[in-house]
């Protein structure tokens, strides 16, 4: 599995290409530094390089890539299970439609959900400035390409599935991007942008909000939320306790459906997402009541990735309520 990390590796943060790669379990700091990077088994990693990734990353026989942006609370290990689960369920609906490339950012890996919380808050935004440097490689890489003798074009589809905190994670890499690198505004990347669980303020999505660049960023914006979401709540709590109040995005969807643009819609998971996940009812978008098949949630989002709209009976409807 291809990843790109910011956690800090045991070895020199010199890059090296083919060299062995092992997390700093010990470090939770977000490295300036970004690492592209392949598992090659379990628990084995290994640093490719920004230039041989991205070659991988075309020669994929996958017509389209998801990128991966975890949730707070996840270690590695927790990472790449998730995403080999997302794999698995995408292979056997359409094998070879979807490459899952999880971008990996430094959790803390203290007990208690609550101290963790305000920890990794931190760790999200400040990994903006790396993975910002990510997004401006890719753009680089792209345009680079297209004047080689023999060009080959990249056709893949980009895709994010930013999970939980993830979605932080996105929303400040995307307001660091356009604030060092492009002043006149993000390009629209992204085919899909399926924001699960969100752990943002349910205004962000609006224009001239904290979310606003997700929309410009992308064809389709498809939140998901459930509003008994145990984890959330955790947020909640931490949120208060630091006198912030706020309603969470994975809670309640877009505070306001008038108020976001047209490309924005929201799906109601409340049916089904304890019964996925239980008793959290946080990690619902990957497998249903049994381990290994397709929830209604992610036949809904594959269905998506497949044809480009998220309701294609109804490319008016911008809202729906997903039950077994």
């Amino acid at each position: 599995m291809l990843f790109i990390t910011n956690r800090f590796p045991t070895q020199s943060i010199r890059t090296r290409a083919n060299r062995p790669f092992d997390f700093d379990l010990k470090n939770n700091a977000a490295s300036n530094s970004v690492f592209y990077c392949e598992e090659v088994a379990a628990g084995q990693y290994q640093e490719l390089g920004s230039t041989a990734f991205l070659r991988r990353l075309k020669e994929s026989d996958a017509h389209q890539v998801v990128i991966y942006i975890h949730g707070f609370s996840n270690l590695p290990t927790d990472v790449f299970s998730a995403a080999r689960e997302f794999q698995e369920l995408c292979d056997a609906s359409q094998p070879g439609e979807v490459l899952v490339v999880p971008l990996v950012w430094p959790c803390d890996n203290d007990m208690g959900i609550v101290t963790d919380y305000w920890d990794d808050q931190e760790s999200a935004d400040l990994s903006a400035f790396s993975f910002a440097r990510v997004l401006q490689r890719f753009l680089e890489w792209r345009e680079s390409d297209q004047f080689e003798v023999a060009p080959t074009p990249c056709l893949k589809r980009i895709n994010i599935l930013a999970h939980s905190m993830g979605n932080r994670v996105l929303r400040e890499t995307l307001r660091v991007w356009r604030k060092y690198s492009l002043p006149g505004g993000v390009p629209m990347l992204f085919r899909n942008t399926f924001l699960i669980a969100a752990d943002i303020v349910n205004e962000s999505l609006e224009e001239g909000h904290s979310g606003e660049l997700i929309v410009h960023a992308s064809r389709n914006v498809t939140v998901y939320f459930a509003s008994d979401d145990l984890a959330l709540r955790a947020s909640k709590a931490s949120n208060l306790k630091n006198r912030i109040a706020s309603r969470r995005l994975g809670h309640s969807g877009p505070e306001d459906m008038s108020r976001v643009a047209r490309n924005v819609f929201a799906v109601d998971c409340d049916d089904v997402n304890t019964r996925y996940d239980y008793p959290k009812g946080h990690s619902y978008f990957r497998s249903g009541e049994v381990f290994g098949e397709p929830g209604v949630v992610f036949l809904h989002l594959f269905a998506a990735l497949r044809s480009g709209r998220v309701f294609p009976e109804d490319e008016t409807r911008r809202m729906t309520i997903l039950r077994d």
